[in-house]
């Protein structure tokens, strides 16, 4: 089998899992107790805590734990607004993920202003037409670091200099961003950054939601005040120790190399299959995504055509599967009905040997005669 389809899900990483095994096995006890094992596991989230801080250049109390990226998007979108009485205007760009775009439509339905900013046909975000969208009311703007559909990668800095200038809050999904660069808080100019740890190599169900410190968020969970209170709940030790080591080992990836096969994939499909349309930016991508349109034919019997070869891909968002719905995003795009149908995503790691490639563009070849 080959898989490509990590913008879903990463592997688990065996060093993530070793890891975490303590915490899910003999240092079980509640982080919040106040005995000797409790401690244990208090000490072991803490540290966890201050290593994904100096990933993100970040400090340890800014570093919130949750469920995975959803959470953190929900709780960031949804809680800097509500926080901040300022103003009642969100914008958000039109191809975020479901889980900004649907927390932005519930503040919709509470009375909030929603704007969604266009994006050009390649899925970039202009400082111009967010400034242009910028209201003496907006409360906060969320745009997401790279697009999990189409792999474009967002100018993010200098985005956040404009929202700066008019003092709104900026919050960037970066889960599909993690791992492949760099995610300095402060090179990036956000008041609050989203990341999810399956896509890096930890078991599913733990993300990280990044809040600056003087930025007011309202707590998306209330119970114990854990996490200095911005969210409530036991504190899943094993999780984030896991998030920590995840981050660590994304560090050494060979992005360049990682490019240039992403480069060489991409212009193989093209030559291979003279109907695929590339979908994103071309250059401004996640270096181990390729997506394509494929005039003519659907994408879901293309799916079903190389899963038969031994090739693992997908036709978008996997938050969005099941739907018959065209996607939101490549309709964002320009693309019609039918052309947004064709979407077939190829996702891989820095570590997918180019053999592995080859072969897929063989397989994708024959599935599309």
């Amino acid at each position: 089998m080959i898989y490509l389809d990590e913008a879903a899900s990463a592997p688990p990483r065996r060093e993530v899992l070793e890891a975490m095994w303590p915490y899910m096995t003999s240092s079980f006890a509640n982080p919040a107790s106040r005995h000797d094992p409790g401690l244990e596991g208090e000490h072991a989230v803490e540290d966890a805590r201050r290593r994904v801080a100096k990933h993100l250049g970040a400090r340890p109390a800014e570093i919130v734990f949750t469920s995975g990226g959803t959470e953190s998007d929900n709780a960031a979108v949804k809680g800097l607004a509500l926080a901040d009485p300022r103003g009642r205007h969100v914008l958000v760009s039109a191809i975020e993920h479901p889980a900004v775009l649907e927390s932005a439509a519930w503040l919709g339905r509470l009375g909030f202003a929603v704007e969604w900013i266009p994006v050009e046909a390649d899925g970039t975000v202009t400082p111009e037409r967010l400034e242009a969208a910028l209201r003496p009311d907006s409360t906060l703007v969320s745009v997401q670091a790279a697009n999990g559909e189409i792999g474009t990668v967002q100018d993010v800095t200098a985005l956040s200099v404009v929202t700066a200038a008019y003092g709104v809050p900026f919050h960037t999904d970066a889960v599909q961003a993690a791992g492949t660069m760099p995610l300095r808080v402060d090179d990036l100019g956000v008041q609050a950054l989203s990341l999810a740890g399956h896509k890096l190599g930890t078991p599913k169900g733990v993300g990280v939601l990044y809040v600056h410190r003087r930025t007011a968020c309202e707590p998306l969970i209330h119970g114990g005040g854990q996490q200095r209170g911005r969210r409530a709940g036991t504190e899943n030790a094993a999780g984030a120790v896991g998030m920590a080591v995840a981050l660590e080992c994304a560090v050494g990836a060979d992005v360049a190399g990682w490019r240039r096969r992403r480069d060489m994939f991409i212009a193989a499909v093209e030559e291979a299959v003279p109907q695929a349309r590339l979908t994103g930016h071309r250059t401004r991508r996640l270096p181990g995504h390729a997506s394509f349109v494929f005039a003519g034919r659907s994408g879901e019997s293309l799916l079903l055509d190389l899963q038969q070869q031994g090739v693992i891909c997908s036709s978008g968002s996997a938050c969005s599967a099941g739907s018959s719905a065209p996607s939101p995003v490549l309709r964002a795009l320009g693309l019609s009905a039918d052309e947004a149908h064709s979407a077939v995503r190829f996702t891989f790691g820095h570590d997918l040997p180019e053999e592995a490639l080859e072969r897929t563009v063989e397989a994708l070849r024959q599935a599309a005669r």
